[in-house]
């Protein structure tokens, strides 16, 4: 049975939470490491960025500089997160492990299977999305306002947003399980223009864990249940590790060079410090 590294549920603020993620990337591209799953939550509020986005077109920035709202650009793709009440995961592995494939879309697959037994655990009935359905309006920049092959839905609406990095036979994907769904909070910071009919649109789209499994479930029993999810349908077996000291290393460089600048932030992958 293979044994993975599981880096327990913690909060750490925006900017810190990318940089470890990237940081654990980028050491298991310079050795053999184990798969690392981590489960992370965010100690503000803050827009997570897709590599690719435009900040200044896609978000209302002056609405989060206003209320507080950290803005992050993560090296994955994707659309725009709002993050607060949410749970977010990281896995990091390699191509090459007999779980995963070349193939971003099955790996996709692999892991949605992996939550879907979490969440099933956590009394959520989800299902993968045979075909993707396109964004649409406005709400094209935020990522739970379309869902992709692969991705979940619970009850028909999408439950979990997720994005993928590969480089040097390794790759990072994250994705974020909201907790609970504000319409309104993201139709200010993420869509420009606000009206009834976008919120009236996410509510049909969007869905959260305690909208499904009701108000007792906690971030903790979900964590717990979705590494069993993992542990069973992949037969591994998770160890509790933590950052080592050359991830530390690298999280605090990528800290001062990349994600505590504006530049990056905002401009991306134009800027001297972009990949």
């Amino acid at each position: 049975m293979d044994t993975w590294r599981i880096i327990p549920f913690e909060q750490y603020d925006p900017f810190e939470n990318i940089a470890i993620d990237e940081a654990i990337f980028r050491a298991g591209r310079q050795r053999e490491m184990p798969p690392t799953l981590r489960f992370y939550g965010w100690k503000r509020p803050a827009v997570s960025l897709g590599y690719f986005q435009d900040a200044e077109r896609e978000i209302n920035c002056e609405y989060c500089r206003d209320r507080g709202i950290d803005i992050v650009r993560r090296p994955t793709g994707g659309r725009a997160v709002l993050h607060g009440n949410d749970l977010t995961y990281s896995l990091v592995a390699g191509e090459d492990n007999p779980h995963f494939s070349s193939d971003i879309v099955e790996t996709y697959r692999t892991i949605s299977g992996c939550i879907i037994r979490g969440l099933e655990k956590s009394g959520v009935v989800a299902k993968m999305v045979k075909e993707g359905r396109p964004g649409s309006g406005s709400a094209g920049a935020f990522c739970f306002a379309a869902a992709y092959k692969n991705e979940l839905l619970a009850n028909g609406k999408k439950i979990c947003g997720s994005a993928q990095v590969r480089a040097k036979g390794m790759f990072l994907q994250h994705g974020s399980l909201l907790m609970d769904f504000d319409p309104v909070a993201v139709c200010a910071a993420i869509i420009t223009k606000i009206s009834a009919m976008e919120v009236e649109k996410l509510k049909a789209s969007v869905t959260s864990i305690r909208e499904n499994a009701g108000d007792d479930i906690g971030i903790d029993t979900l964590c717990r249940n979705i590494a069993a999810g993992f542990e069973e349908v992949l037969d591994i077996r998770l160890i509790v590790g933590e950052l080592s000291p050359e991830e530390e290393t690298l999280r605090d460089s990528l800290l001062e060079s990349k994600y505590l600048s504006d530049r990056w932030n905002m401009k991306g992958r134009g800027t001297k410090n972009g990949h």
